[in-house]
């Protein structure tokens, strides 16, 4: 199996990471956020995307059959579209023996069991930087809102896969640990999430498959750093020992309502509101720092979710919905929640409730005191 990030290095071949392109440095390539190749330009990071060709694809420059895309922050709009150029003319000398033997090499079924030459993608700002690590790709759990699937089909397209439901499919990077172990050994100490960017860490696979919890023990006998796990799924609760053990260890749930009913409409597969509440509260009885994220505000009582994450949690992270993806069907049965007038507002009323009760919150992608 060729690892994906591999393959968007090649697309630039003979270009390596630390060379220059357009005036620009290569840095590295990545796909946890999109199959992305990012750059520094004076300074600024500037990613490029890249995508199957597909109509209605916003780019800035195209190849023979892939697309680029930038975002980038006081580089401008002509240095990204100038670097998105120069990422396609190389491509396109690249993409047909790229692209052939990665669809040689997609494999097939639903769930996959894959190889990758990295486990921690660098993430995060420069002055507050950390890593993801994904010991899975594709999420059994399938919450139809979830902005990863787009991402994750994304990747899926690049590799010739067929086209499946969100939440029908998974790949396990089955080596992820041994990788793990070995890039302990060489990367600087930031902060490592292990959170639903493209999968949930404990989705039912997890059970058999325990390849969080490798993850997690090489992570506990490595030297300490702040490690952060987020789920919706009860199958967490397993690991409290492990977790416990794990100096600098915090543990959260996604719980976007107090509502048992809404979360079961929009969230079928994930763990029950009472389930989450409790395995929060055990996770902080054996001394775990443990924090919340409300994201998107979904219908319910907004005082009785304060006081819930009140007595469970000991940080909470809130955000708007920003996108509905698969579920447009879901949020016509409670339209309200995708007004951002209505999601502002819940927000706002949530955090003088938390605010009232002394819980404290933060935004960005680290709890307090982390990083």
């Amino acid at each position: 199996m060729i690892d994906l990030a591999d393959a968007l290095v090649e697309l630039l071949a003979p270009l390596s990471p630390g060379e220059e392109l357009a005036g620009a440095t290569f840095l590295r390539a990545s796909t946890e956020l999109g199959l992305r190749l990012t750059f520094e330009d004076a300074g600024e990071l500037v990613h490029v995307e890249v995508f199957a060709d597909a109509p209605d694809t916003k780019h800035a420059a195209r190849s023979g059959r892939l697309l680029f895309a930038y975002r980038a922050g006081a580089t401008g709009t002509k240095r990204g579209e100038a670097l998105c150029a120069a990422v396609a003319a190389r491509a396109r000398r690249n993409e047909d023996r790229v692209l052939e033997r990665l669809a040689r090499h997609a494999g097939d079924g639903r769930v996959r069991e894959v190889e990758v030459t990295r486990a921690l993608e660098p993430a995060g700002r420069a002055e507050q930087p950390y890593f993801t690590l994904s010991p899975y790709v594709g999420c059994l759990i399938g919450c139809r809102f979830c902005y990863a699937q787009g991402r994750v089909g994304l990747a899926r397209r690049m590799r010739g896969l067929t086209t499946a439901p969100w939440g029908s499919y998974v790949d396990a990077r089955i080596n992820a640990a041994a990788v793990l172990a070995r890039e302990l050994e060489e990367v600087p100490p930031h902060p490592i999430k292990l959170c639903p960017v493209v999968s949930d860490p404990y989705h039912a696979i997890e059970a058999k498959l325990e390849l969080t919890r490798a993850c997690l023990e090489v992570l506990r006998d490595a030297p300490p750093r702040p490690v952060l796990v987020l789920t919706r799924a009860r199958l967490v609760e397993r690991d409290v020992d492990l977790l416990a053990s794990i100096e600098g260890a915090q543990v959260g749930f996604s719980l976007p309502t107090v509502d048992d009913a809404v979360r079961a409409w929009f969230e079928p597969r994930a763990a029950s509101v009472a389930d989450r509440l409790e395995v929060l509260a055990a996770l902080r009885a054996r001394g775990v720092r443990t924090f919340a994220v409300v994201q998107p505000v979904l219908p319910g009582d907004v005082d009785a979710l304060a006081d819930a994450l009140a007595a469970v949690a000991d940080s909470v992270s809130l955000d708007v919905l920003r996108g509905e993806e698969d579920a447009t069907e879901l949020f016509d049965a409670h339209a309200e929640a995708r007004d951002p007038g209505w999601q502002r507002d819940r927000l706002e009323a949530l955090t003088r409730a938390l605010d009232a009760r002394g819980v404290p919150r933060w935004d960005g992608e680290l709890p307090p005191g982390v990083g």
